[in-house]
């Protein structure tokens, strides 16, 4: 009989890993089967449905209905959903992704049922436990079975932490898959309409902003003292935004004025935001995936934190941790349009592929449980 891999995904950073994933268990439906489990974690339109549609990922065969509330709500309704499903059809085993609550909850129901658990983009560590995602990385891959590692970094965390190295397995990124994979259809078929093209066709060269942290946004002073930044880097190269809802709410209530030549723009789903960024000249964000992301793809990018769980993007890519010091934004910003910003390399793996290498190791270590194929 062949095994059953719950895929499980819930907010929109999965979205993007899961996709090359699908292709790859599609691709050895020989030997193993999966079914998406969506824990409903986002649940809107923009931040769920559109990312299946454009990223071309089946609808999920389980849907939990999450939904939002505070951090300990959702993952517990999040848990009672998962262990309810793993109790009526019990899967194989079950692959997480990344560190959102969802990758926390269905790996503490999944282990507690003694269900074998692998976390792709495992061994990421910011040492910063104030985010709540570092807290959801190091429990999961406290209780996680089989690691599935992006870069060296990964390798060194979980050796430390003492993981067994037989079942830590450095695949590349599935983050990297993607936007390869989807960079070469925009290549094929470009947008010809929207706030993107639109934009590109007004601006020939410009900047983007990404910012949503909280410890970015919810502090005045600290949103403040970036605004600033921002507002005169503007004034040598147009910057656009497209704003997360937290951080345009923020920008009102502490009366911040980004000037003339930030454009703010709606958030924007996953192809048209590439379409955007791909091509500017500059990147200046807080995200996680964006730093990986633009690595991949050779642009140059400011990220706007004190630290980084993703140093390879630093050490060999194409990013550079410059923190939220106004001066050290504005010097890096200029460095990179003088053109002596750092070039970077694709990091070792990051090669479209790690999506298949993960299916295969994962079959092997199916095969090689009791009562396994």
């Amino acid at each position: 009989m062949t095994p059953t891999v719950y895929l499980v995904a819930g907010a929109r950073p999965n979205f993007m890993k899961l996709a090359p994933l699908v292709r790859a268990f599609e691709a050895r439906s020989d030997a193993v089967a999966y079914q998406i489990v969506h824990t409903g974690q986002h649940y809107d339109r923009d931040m769920s449905d559109v990312f299946f549609d454009e990223l071309g990922i089946p609808k999920p065969h389980h849907h939990l209905g999450a939904g939002g509330g505070s951090h300990a709500t959702q993952t517990a309704r999040i848990m009672l959903g998962f262990e309810a499903l793993c109790l009526a059809q019990r899967p194989a085993a079950v692959l997480v992704v990344g560190d959102v609550n969802s990758t926390l909850a269905c790996s503490i129901v999944a282990k507690k049922l003694c269900i074998p658990v692998a976390h792709v983009e495992a061994g990421l560590r910011s040492g910063d436990r104030a985010m709540p995602e570092e807290i959801n990385r190091l429990v999961t891959d406290a209780i996680s079975d089989w690691f599935f590692v992006t870069e060296p970094s990964g390798l060194a965390h979980l050796l430390r932490e003492g993981h067994d190295p037989a079942v830590v397995f450095h695949v590349g990124h599935v983050m990297a898959d993607n936007v390869l994979y989807q960079r070469a259809l925009i290549e094929r078929s470009p947008p010809t309409r929207g706030d993107v093209v639109d934009y590109k066709a007004a601006h020939p060269r410009y900047g983007v902003v990404t910012m949503h942290r909280p410890s970015n946004v919810d502090d005045a002073a600290v949103f403040g003292r970036i605004a600033g930044a921002l507002r005169t880097l503007s004034q040598e190269l147009p910057l656009v935004f497209p704003v997360h809802p937290r951080s345009r709410a923020n920008l009102e209530r502490f009366g911040i004025d980004l000037g003339p030549n930030v454009s703010l723009m709606t958030p924007q789903s996953f192809m048209p935001f590439l379409h955007l960024w791909k091509d500017a000249a500059v990147v200046l964000t807080d995200s996680g995936g964006l730093q990986e992301e633009t690595t991949a793809l050779g642009v140059a990018c400011l990220t706007l934190r004190e630290n980084t769980e993703r140093p390879v993007t630093a050490d060999e890519g194409t990013n550079t941790v410059v923190g939220t010091d106004p001066t050290k934004i504005l010097e890096a910003a200029r460095k990179v349009l003088a053109g002596g910003g750092k070039q970077g390399r694709r990091p070792a793996l990051w090669d479209g592929r790690a999506a298949e290498r993960t299916v295969d190791i994962l079959i092997r270590l199916l095969a090689a449980l009791p009562g396994g194929a």
